[in-house]
């Protein structure tokens, strides 16, 4: 029965290109995955951050010059602490390259610096006195992947021939460090959180194919147990992100193995659609954000506005998660002059299950 299903379910029709940028910036674009993160690193300040309300900044300070070696993502976040900022920012910066920079706190410095130039200069484009001026802390976060183990202290001081007498005009902070690889399963899943036992995986990832099975079986069923029933949405995108770190992470040789064994452990041996579950789930999201979009403005209008917005949006992420194309973006003008929201779901869907960005296109100006 499972092989007869593996051939319907197949994990290698999920294209995913760059799967170490892409993944990871996927995966740490979900908030909650983010909590699990901090309950990795830093598990005191849980409760001093509202992950509820945390807003992802539509920015990257990443130059084209290091495009290749890592990726960034930016949130806002409210802060519970008594003496308090009313935010606090969280830089994660995401180093997929095995090869360790010993200058890595200059350049988590230097994103730092750009981050505080983006507030001064709003500021500026509204005209706040400077005596107002408050500059929003920062959490900077290093999410490294990479095989090597990372011994170069995150310091300043490490990169210069510096004498104690000058070692106090060194700027000195503290940055958060995840070496994947290097850390242990304990820690990993010290509170149980299922981003945790997802990084369990991702340890594995050029093991044996056993060594990965056996980790594959461990994460999945810890991550149903944590999960209750009604978590069927985290269930399935935990599902994805495994489905495709398989997909570009194996040899191509085991692909029929894998096929059968994630219908046998991880759909109890049913067909699933699982690009079509994500597509729903990517739209609930949207649908929910535009309409507390629209509660805000207090009109009707704004409702379906933003519902319309939201899935104009969902529908470029999906694809963006997918493929790696400049063509994805120049998809926007026409889709921005779609105002039937049926057949903006229609496309979302469609999104889902096109083969390619040029196919979409197609569906997209029938």
């Amino acid at each position: 029965m499972a092989e007869e299903n593996a051939k319907t379910f197949n994990i290698h029709n999920i294209p995913v290109k760059q799967f170490q940028d892409r993944s990871a910036k996927w995966l740490l674009s979900i908030r909650e995955n983010v909590r699990g993160l901090f309950e990795i690193l830093a598990v005191e300040w849980v409760a001093l951050l509202d992950f509820d309300q945390m807003e992802q900044v539509n920015t990257s300070f990443i130059s084209d010059a290091f495009q290749a070696q890592e990726a960034d993502i930016v949130y806002q976040i409210p802060f519970r602490g008594k003496s308090e900022p009313d935010r606090v920012y969280i830089h994660i910066l995401i180093e997929h390259q095995s090869t360790v920079d010993p200058i890595m706190a200059f350049r988590v410095l230097f994103y730092m610096v750009q981050i505080w130039e983006l507030q001064r200069r709003e500021w500026i484009s509204k005209g706040v006195p400077k005596s107002e001026w408050r500059f929003s802390p920062i959490i900077p976060i290093v999410y490294y992947t990479g095989d090597r183990r990372w011994k170069t202290p995150l310091t300043l001081d490490t990169a210069m021939e510096l004498p104690d007498v000058l070692r106090r005009f060194v700027p000195q902070f503290d940055i958060l460090f995840l070496g994947v690889k290097e850390t242990s399963k304990e820690t990993l899943t010290q509170t149980n959180h299922p981003f945790g036992w997802l990084m369990t995986v991702l340890q594995k990832e050029h093991a044996s194919q056993e060594e990965i099975k056996s980790a594959l079986i461990d994460a999945m069923s810890r991550i149903k147990n944590i999960l209750g029933e009604d978590q069927v949405e985290q269930w399935t995108m935990a599902l994805y992100y495994l489905l495709v770190l398989i997909q570009h992470r194996r040899p191509a040789e085991e692909r029929g193995d894998w096929d059968i064994f994630f219908v046998e452990y991880a759909t109890d041996g049913k067909e699933i659609n699982l690009m079509k579950t994500i597509a729903d789930i990517v739209y609930a999201e949207a649908e929910e954000r535009g309409l507390e979009r629209g509660i805000k403005q207090g009109r009707e209008e704004g409702r379906e506005e933003g519902e319309r917005n939201g899935t104009i949006a969902s529908i470029l992420t999906l694809l963006g998660i997918r493929f790696q194309s400049d063509a994805v973006q120049a998809l926007k003008p026409t889709l921005d002059t779609i105002d039937d929201l049926s057949r903006l779901k229609e496309l979302l869907i469609a999104a889902s299950d096109a083969q390619s960005v040029e196919a979409f296109t197609q569906i997209l100006h029938e």
